[in-house]
């Protein structure tokens, strides 16, 4: 036991229901972070993201306030509307807030110049995407020499998709090639592991970086980033 100065117990009792208000009656109250707002219920930010691409500027595919990189990016995305399944648990979560959208464009046809910005990140999007050859080789376009691309992308053995079969690099030729393949219904066009990812990069003479089998904030996926080289 330990006794408090008669003079400090209103200032004690005052503490303790500010931590008690805070934590079951006061709204969400943002702590600021770098270039974004980070709140309590969102995600740690990437090391990796950091360590590659901090004081760069660059465009971000399908940012979620849930999962902020707190770097200097505009969030591109195809619709700035709230009724999508990704909006809606950004404003549940946050309590009617959302990252805005600053540009509405498609992932593979991106409103930029060429080498125009220093990275493309992105977090849980690529597999969305039906031809992810174009769609990585329309984020080199963006990007000058020497810039990064940096893809956080769900692995098939720790997300919903274990069930599924893998998608093949030979898939992936042939739908950038213009060859009709039915893919899965479900949004997500390609279900990877790291190898497969890898396998691919090999393919395109993409030069990889840095990369994580199991990635450094939600863990259920794994990281690639590639650079830019003058032969791109």
């Amino acid at each position: 036991m330990f006794a408090v100065p008669n003079r400090d117990i209103p200032i004690l009792f005052s503490f303790i229901c500010i931590i008690y208000l805070s934590k079951n009656y006061l709204p969400e109250i943002p702590k600021f972070g770098k270039n974004c707002q980070i709140y309590h219920f969102q995600r740690k930010e990437s090391s990796l993201a950091h360590l590659f691409l901090d004081n760069l500027k660059g465009i971000e595919i399908g940012g979620s306030l849930i999962n902020p990189f707190c770097l200097n990016t505009i969030n591109v995305d195809f619709t700035n509307g709230t009724k999508t399944g990704y909006k809606k648990s950004e404003l549940r979560y946050s309590k009617g807030g959302y990252l805005n959208v600053d540009v509405v464009a498609s992932g593979d046809k991106l409103p930029f110049k060429n080498e125009s910005y220093d990275f493309v990140i992105s977090s849980h999007a690529i597999e969305h995407f039906f031809d992810p050859i174009k769609t990585i080789e329309e984020w080199f376009r963006v990007i000058k020499i020497n810039g990064y691309i940096f893809m956080t992308i769900p692995h098939k053995e720790r997300t919903f998709d274990r069930l599924k079969n893998r998608t093949t690099l030979n898939e992936l030729l042939l739908r950038h090639n213009g060859t009709y393949y039915d893919g899965p219904d479900d949004g997500h066009h390609n279900i990877w592991i790291t190898e497969d990812v890898m396998e691919l990069c090999r393919n395109r003479n993409w030069t990889v970086v840095a990369w994580l089998d199991k990635d450094d904030v939600f863990g259920n996926g794994f990281t690639i980033a590639l650079q830019k080289n003058k032969y791109l």
